[in-house]
């Protein structure tokens, strides 16, 4: 089975997940997402798989969001998407893929149902 998780090491709840992971003996597919964002076409296969919207995967608290007015509800699909490539730290983490799905780890346990 072939898993990939979306990884912070500086996150507790990535972290966690993680060793969840491996505590299930699979070694995923580490995708540190600070340093290689994923492109629009992976953003856009995770949104479907997640069931979600790009406003719904983002962090809202964090500072670039509000200082790129991403609280304005006119913006487009298309822009929310490229200001989370542009600000990978904009990402909701943990994002575990696995067997077609994907699951945000919070809580870790949340990518059980998926592996």
């Amino acid at each position: 089975m072939s898993v990939t998780i979306y990884h912070n090491p500086r996150c507790g709840k990535s972290r966690q997940t993680l060793q969840l992971i491996q505590a299930q003996g699979i070694e995923p597919e580490i995708v540190e997402y600070l340093k290689n964002p994923p492109s629009a076409e992976v953003l856009e296969d995770i949104l479907q798989k997640l069931g979600m919207e790009p406003r719904e995967l983002m962090r809202k608290k964090e500072v670039n969001y509000k200082a790129n007015g991403l609280e304005d509800v006119f913006l487009d699909r298309k822009t929310l998407i490229t200001a989370m490539i542009t600000h990978p730290i904009l990402i909701e983490r943990p994002i575990v893929l696995a067997n077609g799905k994907a699951a945000i780890g919070r809580p870790p346990e949340a990518v059980l149902a998926i592996l």
